[in-house]
């Protein structure tokens, strides 16, 4: 199972992270977040990994253009798109690019947009995760469920429940380890990937 700690505003949040055996780290490009941080910050952070650390950017507005210096000049290995990004610029980064579904708008309309992108990551929101139907989601043309990454409502306590019934590719969490906005409780980082990677 990966997990994929987002909201990653410091070094010391980030390395803590990745010694717990977090997988990817998410920096967030939206200036209107608590978790923002800019260009230049990212960058620190990104420079000071480790090897094989996946690092993702996530946009929840841009140009093509802009997202693209963003992504050269931090660094970044992965995109996620959160918010009404174009079919043009999806399918620029296709092989990069993460698209963000939320689960009030999973529709058959979504075939053709994640088929273009690299995954998908399903938003649950504060919906409860078991009476989630995977066949709506998993029977999409061209979309294992290799590609869907679980987010939202994801805590130390309901991640291992979520995994078991949705069966992802992998966990995405920000607010569910954290002390307050924008700075990761350690101890609950700690659990989260303890219990998402089933070793708890």
């Amino acid at each position: 199972m990966k997990v994929k700690i987002c909201g990653i505003t410091n070094l010391a949040d980030a390395l803590v992270a990745i010694e717990y055996g977090a997988d990817a780290l998410g920096f967030i490009f939206a200036k209107a977040s608590p978790r923002f941080i800019t260009k230049e910050q990212i960058k620190q952070i990104v420079s000071a990994l480790p090897p094989f650390i996946t690092t993702v950017g996530v946009f929840t507005e841009g140009t093509k253009e802009e997202v693209e210096t963003s992504v050269s000049e931090c660094g970044i290995s992965l995109i996620q798109l959160h918010g009404r990004f174009s079919l043009e610029i999806i399918a620029a980064f296709s092989q990069k690019a993460i698209e963000v579904v939320s689960l009030q708008n999973l529709d058959s309309h979504i075939a053709g947009r994640v088929a273009r992108a690299r995954a998908i990551l399903l938003d649950i929101g504060q919906n409860k995760i078991d009476p989630f139907d995977r066949g709506t989601l998993f029977d999409l043309p061209s979309f294992p469920n290799r590609n869907v990454i679980l987010a939202g409502g994801l805590t130390p306590e309901n991640v291992r429940e979520a995994i078991l019934n949705v069966k992802p590719y992998g966990v995405d969490v920000c607010s569910g380890v954290e002390l307050l906005k924008g700075k990761k409780d350690h101890e609950k980082m700690r659990r989260f990937i303890l219990n998402a990677k089933g070793h708890a």
